[in-house]
C-alpha cells in the first residue's frame, strides 16, 4: 500500500462530527501545552506528517552523509593552510566571528545539535536540502509536545487502530548532548547547571519554558535568561533565578544567534560575561560559536563545488550530488555549473526562473528573493543588491506537496500544502524531525508561514 493511500484512508475518517471533536481536542491540548509561536497556535490542520520507515531511513542516511561531508570540508577553516583560506573566503565570516571561532569550545563537535531543512516528496522519489540550521535550531520541544497533542485526537486514535504509528521524540537526545559536551570539556564547575539564553520577548519563549521544565524533571537545574542578565565573577558564570538569587551556570544552551549577539554588542561582545566564561573554560556553550562554520548559507556553495571535494569519500560525494542544490556566493567572476564554465552574474540574470537569492546569515525567510515569483526587473535589482553584502544564489529544488485537512466554518477542507521535512541532528546522527506546512513558497514559521505538525512513522 502506498503512502498516498494511507493518507487518503486518514482523510476518509474525517466525518464532520469526528473532525469537529478532533479539532476541539487538538485546540485544547495545544492551549494546555502552550503550543504557540508568539500568539499563533502551531498547528492549523487535522493531520500530522506521515512517513514510512523507509522514507525516514532515506532521510536519516542522506542527512547524515551530507552533515559528515560538511564537517569534512569546513574543518580546513580552522587552520592557516591554502585550503583553509579558500574555505573561509566562501564562508565569508566577519572579523568578530573569526575571533570567536578561534576559541576552543572544549569539545570537538562544531555543531552538537542542528537541523537540516529539506523537501521529501510523498513518494520518496526526491530528497533535497535547502539549508542547514547548524547554530540555534528551534522546535525540538514543540515537536515532542505536538505529537502528544495529536495523539489525543479521536481521529488519530481511530487511525492507529488500522495503522501502527511511531512518534519521534527528541528532547532526550538534546539533554544527553548538553551533558556529553559538558563532560567532554572536563565537567567545568563540577555540577551541570543550565542557562537557556536568548533575548527577552522572542516568539520561541514558550519552547524555552518547555525545555526548562524537562531539564528540571530530569535532574538538571535550569533557568531562562537573556545575555544582558549574565555576569562573570570569581571564575563563575552567573544567571539570575526567579527568587532574586543567582545560579552558577556551567552549560549555556545558546539560543541567541551569534550574529544578533555581535550586532548588539559589537567589539564589546569579546568582553561580555558569556564570552569571558567561555574563554576561561568556566562553562560550555551548546552550540558553540564554531557552529557558524556550518550555519552560513554559503556552506552549500562549498558542498556543491567540486573544488572542495578532496576530503570527501565517494559515498559523501554521491549524497551531496543527490541532495544538495547548486549554490554559489554572489560575486563577479566565473564558476562551474554542471561541469561547464559560466560567468556567474550573466548566468544568474538569464536563469531567474530556476534560481533564488538568500542572505548568507539570516533566518526566518528574511531577505530571500524567489526568482520564479518576481519580474525580470525585480530579479535584476535583487541581484545587484546582493553584490553589496554577503548573498548566495541557489538553484530551485523539487518542492514537496501533500493534501492536508483543515476545519473551516465547521467543514473539512482538504488543500495542497508545501511540506518540508527537517530532521534534527545530534552530531551527525538524526533523531526526530520538524515538519512545516505552507500555502506559499517561503516556508517558514517565523515569516508567518503556515502550520507546524508532528511527524509519525507508519509501520509498513
Amino acid at each position: 500500500m502506498t503512502l498516498a493511500q494511507v493518507i487518503a484512508d486518514y482523510h476518509a475518517l474525517l466525518e464532520p462530527a469526528l473532525a469537529v471533536e478532533s479539532w476541539q481536542r487538538l485546540t485544547a491540548e495545544m492551549r494546555a501545552r502552550r503550543l504557540y509561536f508568539g500568539e499563533r497556535p502551531l498547528a492549523t490542520v487535522l493531520r500530522p506528517r506521515l512517513i514510512t520507515a523507509s522514507q525516514y531511513e532515506l532521510l536519516r542516511r542522506g542527512t547524515q552523509q551530507v552533515a559528515e561531508a560538511a564537517r569534512a570540508i569546513v574543518a580546513a577553516a580552522l587552520d592557516s593552510s591554502e585550503a583553509g583560506q579558500a574555505v573561509r573566503e566562501v564562508l565569508m565570516l566577519t572579523p568578530l566571528e573569526e575571533r570567536l571561532i578561534e576559541m576552543h569550545p572544549g569539545y570537538l563537535e562544531p555543531s552538537a545539535h542542528s537541523r537540516m531543512d529539506t523537501f521529501l516528496t510523498v513518494d520518496g522519489s526526491s530528497l533535497q536540502f535547502v539549508e542547514y540550521n547548524a547554530e540555534s535550531p528551534a522546535a525540538i520541544a514543540y515537536e515532542d509536545l505536538l505529537a502528544q497533542a495529536f495523539l489525543a485526537m479521536p481521529v488519530m486514535q481511530e487511525f492507529a487502530k488500522r495503522y501502527p504509528i511511531l512518534p519521534l521524540p527528541a528532547r532526550q537526545y538534546l539533554l544527553r548532548t548538553l551533558l556529553d559536551c559538558w563532560r567532554a570539556a572536563g565537567s567545568p564547575g563540577h555540577e551541570p547547571q543550565v542557562a537557556i539564553v536568548d533575548w527577552h520577548g522572542v516568539p520561541t519563549a514558550t519552547e524555552f519554558e518547555m525545555f526548562r521544565q524537562y531539564f528540571v524533571e530530569h535532574g538538571l537545574p535550569a533557568v531562562i535568561c537573556a545575555p544582558q542578565d549574565l555576569s562573570f565573577r570569581d571564575g563563575q558564570l552567573l544567571a539570575p533565578t526567579p527568587d532574586g538569587g543567582e545560579m552558577p551556570v556551567t552549560i549555556v544552551f545558546k539560543r541567541v544567534l551569534t550574529s544578533e549577539f555581535l550586532t548588539h554588542y559589537g567589539e564589546e561582545a569579546l568582553s561580555h560575561p558569556l564570552v569571558q566564561a567561555y574563554a576561561a573554560g568556566a562553562c560550555v556553550i551548546v552550540n558553540s560559536f564554531r557552529a557558524k562554520l556550518l550555519h552560513k548559507k554559503s556552506l552549500f556553495a562549498l558542498l556543491s563545488d567540486e573544488r572542495f571535494y578532496d576530503p570527501l569519500s565517494e559515498e559523501q560525494r554521491a549524497a551531496v550530488a543527490a541532495h544538495v542544490p547548486w549554490t554559489r556566493v554572489v560575486r563577479p567572476g566565473t564558476t562551474t555549473y554542471q561541469g561547464e564554465q559560466i560567468d556567474l552574474l550573466s548566468f544568474a540574470r538569464a536563469n531567474r526562473e530556476r534560481l533564488l537569492l538568500k542572505p548568507n546569515d539570516e533566518y526566518g525567510g528574511k531577505g530571500i528573493t524567489i526568482g520564479w515569483e518576481v519580474s525580470a526587473d525585480e530579479w535584476d535589482a535583487a541581484l545587484q543588491a546582493a553584490l553589496s553584502s554577503p548573498f548566495v544564489v541557489q538553484e530551485r529544488v523539487t518542492i514537496a506537496y501533500e493534501p492536508y485537512p483543515a476545519l473551516i466554518d465547521g467543514k473539512v477542507v482538504i488543500g495542497e500544502r508545501l511540506v518540508d521535512s527537517d530532521p534534527f541532528l545530534f552530531g551527525t546522527e538524526v533523531n526526530g524531525c520538524l515538519c512545516r506546512l505552507s500555502t506559499v513558497t517561503l516556508l517558514n514559521v517565523t515569516a508567518g508561514g503556515g502550520s507546524t505538525v508532528p511527524v509519525f512513522i507508519i509501520d509498513e
